[in-house]
């Protein structure tokens, strides 16, 4: 019983080492190579489980995903001779494979380093055309469409399909960094102080002409207001003549009491006069003649 097990056992083994000898599977992630004797015979193998021949035939596989190639920051020239330096990275994966063998030996760091040369010199020469302020906020959508298109030309050539090309960052030197701020923070302030200048002289202005037109206002106020009482006054006395000239007596008593309750306003007045003078004429006399 023992050797029927150890024999089963056995039987097993070999029948998986020779199914693994003689069948392989390409995954939906993957693209294999089938060689003859270190040569190529097939590059197009479709998902699932394929046939080869032991010790004659050999397999490779690799990953057909999209990869990622970040590669460091490098400094480039622009047109001014002003260094910037640049964080981008690419997106490719495997279109050919054959081609991507032959090229690269199947090794995914060296066909990051030929992208990585080929994504430095699109940089260096974009750069170089363009001044600071133009890579900065006015063309890098339009370097990275550059670059896109003419890194897919030469990576074809590697049996790679570049996906995107990006620019992640764009920065300044330390020392040109400092130099443009204080250049910027110079001219914002040239311009903060013009502004300030023409603000102090609209001020100016404004409150010239608001108290130019409060002179006149007043003044045209003031005129109206002298015609209206003398409006008034004329209308006031030509009332009083026409009442006196109707009942002289009459506007005589009006006017001495008026000057009466004008004169002993307060218990404290004291008025020095003679009983007999003409203010006390309606005290004295209660019948007027």
């Amino acid at each position: 019983m023992n050797k029927l097990a150890i024999s089963l056992a056995i039987g097993v083994v070999l029948a998986l080492f020779l199914a693994n000898s003689v069948f392989y599977t390409v995954d939906e992630r993957e693209r294999a190579i089938l060689f003859r004797f270190g040569e190529i015979v097939k590059d197009d193998s479709e998902p699932g489980l394929h046939y080869k021949v032991p010790i004659m035939n050999t397999v490779r596989k690799f990953d057909k995903r999209t990869q990622t190639l970040d590669a460091e920051p490098e400094r480039y020239l622009t047109s001014e001779k002003k260094n910037v330096i640049v964080d981008s990275f690419v997106k490719w994966r495997i279109n050919n494979v054959s081609e991507f063998f032959t090229s690269t030996g199947g090794d995914i760091n060296n066909a990051n380093q030929r992208l990585a040369q080929i994504i430095n010199d699109g940089l260096r020469e974009e750069f170089g055309k363009r001044t600071i302020q133009e890579v900065v906020s006015g063309e890098r959508s339009q370097i990275m469409e550059i670059l896109t298109s003419r890194t897919k030309n030469s990576a074809s050539e590697l049996g790679l399909d570049v996906v995107d090309v990006r620019i992640r960052r764009i920065d300044l030197p330390q020392e040109v960094s400092t130099s443009v701020y204080d250049r910027m923070k110079a001219e914002r302030e040239r311009v903060a102080a013009d502004l300030r200048s023409r603000g102090a002289e609209a001020a100016e202005r404004i409150r010239a002409e608001a108290d130019r037109e409060a002179t006149i206002i007043k003044a045209e106020a003031y005129r109206d207001a002298e015609r209206v009482r003398g409006e008034g006054d004329a209308t006031a006395a030509d009332t009083y003549a026409k009442a006196y000239s109707k009942n002289k007596e009459f506007y005589s008593l009006y006017r001495s009491l008026n000057a009466y309750r004008n004169t002993f306003n307060s218990k404290d007045d004291v008025l020095v006069v003679k009983p007999d003078s003409e203010f006390f004429k309606y005290f004295t006399n209660s019948k007027v003649k």
